[in-house]
């Protein structure tokens, strides 16, 4: 069995890039998922709202064979993005072991942290929110990377990151 896994969805890029990131540091394979179907904003909404779970499209290798699976994933609405909350509902019981990072522009890490918790019967083993902006301007590659390192060398559960929530401030 392989060790980790990166799975990401990425609209924008910014979570895309977070995943990117762990990657090439630490020479992990990555999957993505990707809308099976057309998005507009009234439908993004109304699914974050209604927490739907849309059609999905994943390429990259079966979650199953790793010891343990990065999330990578934006935050809409405050909460997880419907097309990974799709994936992780159709891949449960592939997801033995999960870490997730929240991409997000002020807040609602948390909540897609319990949702992931409460799809997968567990919580995840570790966890860790980025603003949009860190990333973008590399300020939270060095917490990423550290997020990365933990995981590598551990395997034993990995505590959450201790900026679980990060709010922007105020303009």
């Amino acid at each position: 069995m392989e060790d980790v896994l990166v799975v990401c969805y990425s609209f924008t890029g910014i979570s895309r890039l977070a995943a990117q990131l762990l990657c090439s540091h630490h020479g992990w394979p990555m999957g993505e998922v990707a809308d099976a179907d057309t998005r507009d904003t009234l439908r993004c909404v109304l699914d974050s709202l209604l927490r739907r779970r849309p059609r999905i499209l994943y390429r990259g290798p079966d979650p199953g064979a790793f010891r343990t699976v990065v999330l990578v994933a934006p935050i809409w609405m405050y909460r997880l993005a419907r097309p990974m909350r799709s994936f992780v509902a159709q891949r449960r019981e592939q997801l033995r072991r999960v870490a997730v990072i929240a991409t997000m522009n002020s807040g609602g890490a948390t909540n897609a942290f319990a949702e992931v918790a409460h799809l997968l019967g567990q919580p995840p083993v570790a966890n860790a929110a980025f603003l949009q902006r860190e990333l973008e301007d590399g300020t939270g590659t060095g917490r990423l990377l550290a997020f990365g390192d933990a995981l590598q060398s551990s395997s034993t559960v990995v505590p959450p990151a201790r900026a679980a929530e990060r709010t922007a401030p105020a303009a």
